[in-house]
Parts: C-alpha cells; structure tokens; sequence
C-alpha cells in the first residue's frame, strides 16, 4: 500500500471484503461523496472499484498492522462488507470480530449491514429498530450475535458502531435472488419467483443501501451504538414481477406469448437438501418467502432527509442492464433517486 499523499481521517473509509457485492457498491458509493476509500481485498480490485482508491491486500488478521505502518491512511469509518459463502456461515461472526477488533484498534466506527434474520420465523409484517430480534436459525443466532456483541462493545466504550437492517440485495452484479433465480430464465420469457406472490417482501437496492451508508456515516453526533432500518423497497411479488416486465420492455424485450411465471421447488429443494449442503440452506431459510415483511425506514428518513429512493422501475433497468439483459441506454444505466 502505498499511499501518495495523506488523506483527511475523517472523510476516509476502510471498506472490508471491497470487491465482493455490496463491499464495491460501498467503495463506490463513498468515493462518489468525496470520500477517500481504502479497500481491503484478497486479489486485484474488481471491475468499478474507484480509480484512486488505496487497495491493501492483506487479510482481515494481518490488516492492523498493514495500516498503523501507513502513516498516511486514518479511516475514521469501517464498512464490513465481508460475507462468507452461504454454506459457511460459521466464518461469519469470527469475520465480523476481526472487523470489530480492526476497528478498536484504530479508533474507527464500525458499520455493519444487518438482515431480518434476527427476527426469526414469526418476525412481524413491519419491522424497525426496536423489533425483538427472535431468531430461529442458526443464521439468525449468528446475526443476532454479531449486532448483540457490537452492542456491549459500544457500551463498553471501545468503539462506536452502527446497523443498517435491509431487505434482500438486488442490484450491482451478480449473487442475488433476482439474477440466481427470479431472471435466471427471462431469455426463455419465464420469471420464477421464490415465495407466495400476494405477499410482501423487503428488498435492498444495493446502490441505494450503499448511499444510505455514506449518508449516516456523515451524520454529526451519533450516539455510541446506533441502528437504522432501510425501507428500499417492500412489495409483493405481484408487484416486483410487473415491475420486472417493464423494466424488460424498456430494454426491448417482450416475449412474444408473453411472460410466464414459475415458483421455487421448495419441497424438491429440502428433500435435495438431504446431500446438497448448498440447497439445505436454502431451504432451512426459505420461511422469508412465507412471512411478509416491510422495513420501516422512518428514522433513517428523519436523519437523513436528503437521502433519495432510486424508483424499482429505474432500479430494475439498471439491474437487468448489468446482467447483460437487453440493451440500455445512457440515461436508463444512470442512478435515478426521486
């Protein structure tokens, strides 16, 4: 790492597991604000990682030390965008320790993005900050733990954290449910959706999860422990597959029988599950697609009232477009918030 100038500590920010998803949608989210990112990855930067970002190639173990040597780089916020692979969840709360202890040591705030698998099988229709987290996975144990621990760390005075609760990622690549399965076959005029399509389900466009990120992180005054829920997007799966329609016709594609819907094999999947590790996951989670469920963004919106929603139609375009659906325009691939 070698850094050429010094760089304000307060506009700097350490983005852990930087070329994963949402690692790379926050570099480039901060580094659009004005922000100095330092990124810490395993290999070469991705496709889009910002161009003047400081790249340390260490691991979580080693990056401590890769960082107090630089006298020049001082990130007073720490993004943990490391998310291990869904079949080995039982690196994620060590990963997330190492974060915590990184960002101790160099008097960082810590931020973390959270799920709704703390609130288990019978989580309610709406969920904000104050919802009892009851998980009833190992998942949501191990999500639980993460934000528990964060909790007493900031209480303890070692360090300042905070939580922004999101629905499912769609958006900025590839790894989600929208491209794994819900577009899988929109070549074949076919959309599969995953759940009960009169429900409602909470969805995260990464861009904009990202941007909420800067936004708090800029916030003056925050309190030691502090936690959001990101609305995004909670609609049904009616809604989302029209909206999916549109955003496909305005990249010039419409089946010429018209579209066709499809669902999850979920009794195929548990019974697979038996000897696929991968789909026994799947399916130990699949109760998401069974409970609706909204986030309440209300005080994220109250503390950051600038902070816009790129509309799901204009979100989906960019999504379908950076799957090499259709063909967009300009205009279409720009960010669009209302």
């Amino acid at each position: 790492m070698t850094p050429s100038s010094r760089f304000d500590p307060a506009r700097t920010v350490l983005v852990l597991g930087a070329n994963g998803r949402f690692g790379l949608a926050a570099a480039q989210a901060f580094a659009a604000a004005g922000w100095h990112v330092v990124a810490q990855v395993r290999r070469d930067a991705a496709a889009g990682m910002p161009a003047d970002a400081t790249l340390v190639r260490a691991p979580l173990t080693s990056l401590a030390d890769a960082l107090v040597a630089e006298p020049g780089v001082r990130p007073s916020v720490v993004v943990h965008g490391v998310n291990p692979l869904y079949t080995r969840w039982d690196e994620a709360l060590p990963a997330a320790r190492a974060g915590m202890d990184l960002s101790e040591r160099l008097g960082a705030r810590f931020m973390l993005p959270g799920n709704v698998y703390n609130h288990g099988a019978a989580m309610p229709a709406r969920i904000d900050e104050t919802t009892p987290q009851l998980p009833t996975t190992a998942k949501g144990r191990i999500r639980a733990e993460m934000e528990s621990e964060l909790a007493r760390r900031a209480a303890a005075g070692q360090l300042g954290a905070t939580v922004i609760t999101a629905g499912d990622f769609f958006g900025a690549g590839e790894g989600s449910w929208l491209d794994q399965v819900v577009v899988k076959a929109i070549a074949k005029g076919r959309l599969n959706y995953p759940g009960d399509r009169d429900l409602v389900h909470a969805w995260a466009y990464l861009p904009d999860l990202a941007r909420a990120f800067v936004a708090v992180a800029s916030l003056p005054g925050l309190a030691p422990f502090e936690r959001f829920a990101f609305a995004g997007h909670s609609v049904t799966g009616l809604e989302f597959l029209a909206a999916i329609e549109r955003a496909a016709a305005a990249l010039g594609i419409a089946p010429a029988r018209g579209w066709r819907h499809g669902t999850m094999p979920w009794r195929l999947i548990r019974i697979a599950g038996i000897v696929v590790p991968l789909w026994r996951e799947l399916a130990t989670m699949s109760y998401l697609w069974r409970m609706p469920h909204a986030l309440d963004g209300s005080r994220l919106a109250a503390r950051c009232p600038a902070l816009a929603t790129t509309p799901l139609d204009a979100a989906l375009v960019a999504s379908l477009a950076a799957l090499g659906v259709g063909a967009a325009t300009p205009a279409q691939l720009a960010p669009a918030p209302a």
